[in-house]
């Protein structure tokens, strides 16, 4: 406040309408969740925009390519917030392989009925993306004796040495892994990165975990594997429609996991994306912008 005019809005904006309305003479945008979007049709009608400062790590919810064309800078908030995510991530993984949703609901409506797990011990998680959050999930995995692989579009001899775990195809890690989660941002090369093809190489009983984005694994596969019984079970923290319909198919699957896009839920992880963000829009208020996903030109 001693730096701008701050308007705060407690609410997700109803329509584009209300959405513009909201920020029609702002010069920055503050933007906490990642289901407020940003697309190029609303941009173009908000001439003063000069910043948008998310509260996250992804930015997929904003055109990229509209804000350089018209010279509106992005600003993230990366790594800070990986451990919140991986320990969710590490959370559902556990409940997947235990059973343990399922088993509840059991108990909840009568039901003693306890079922065969997976013991995590011993076996192998595949990562794929080994940014901040997926080297946190290979320490957390190693800590209970899982052997780790992984693949990445930005494979790093470093981080390998450093997490002592090893790249391999990605065909090889989905052959091979016990469980694969999933951790690399969503870009046009991820974008139904997993898909029929990949669940058919997948072991048979293994597992899906997937904190990144729900584009990144192609929806009417993950069904179809889950209902063969030819993927053990999901834990599912990211939808393609957000919240999630009543009716969604896949409240209908006993063998997962599903939490409401929260992975970075917890009052320390929400104080560091916080912080983080305002920091960033002070610091562009300077004059030296940080963590800048799109420059200003």
């Amino acid at each position: 406040e001693p730096h701008a005019s701050v308007r705060l809005h407690h609410d997700r904006p109803s329509s584009d309408d209300d959405k513009l309305a909201r920020v029609a003479n702002a010069e920055m945008i503050l933007n906490s969740r990642g289901a407020v979007k940003w697309p190029e049709h609303v941009l173009r009608q908000l001439p003063g925009l000069r910043l948008i400062a998310t509260c996250s790590i992804g930015v997929d919810n904003i055109d990229l390519a509209c804000c350089r064309e018209r010279g509106i800078t992005v600003c993230n908030v990366p790594g800070r917030t990986a451990p919140f995510v991986a320990e969710h991530a590490f959370a559902l993984m556990l409940a997947t392989a235990r059973r343990l949703a399922c088993m509840t609901g059991r108990l909840k409506s009568g039901r003693w009925e306890p079922e065969m797990a997976m013991s995590l011990i011993g076996k192998t998680l595949g990562v794929i993306g080994t940014g901040s959050i997926g080297c946190e999930m290979i320490r957390l995995a190693q800590a209970i004796g899982m052997h780790v692989i992984a693949w990445s579009f930005h494979p790093s001899d470093e981080k390998s040495q450093r997490f002592n775990f090893r790249y391999v195809e990605r065909n090889e890690l989905l052959r091979t892994a016990d469980v694969v989660s999933l951790h690399c941002r969503l870009s046009s090369d991820s974008r139904g990165l997993i898909g029929c093809r990949e669940f058919e190489l997948m072991k048979p009983g293994s597992l899906l975990i997937n904190t990144a984005r729900a584009a990144i694994v192609d929806a009417p596969a993950l069904l179809a594997a889950l209902d063969s019984g030819h993927l053990g079970g999901a834990g599912l923290d990211v939808y393609e429609t957000e919240p999630l319909p009543a009716d969604a198919p896949l409240l209908n699957c006993e063998h997962v996991v599903l939490t409401p896009h929260a992975a970075d839920q917890t009052p320390e992880a929400m104080d560091t994306l916080n912080t983080g963000a305002v920091d960033n829009v002070l610091a562009f208020l300077a004059g030296n912008p940080q963590n800048v996903v799109v420059p200003h030109y």
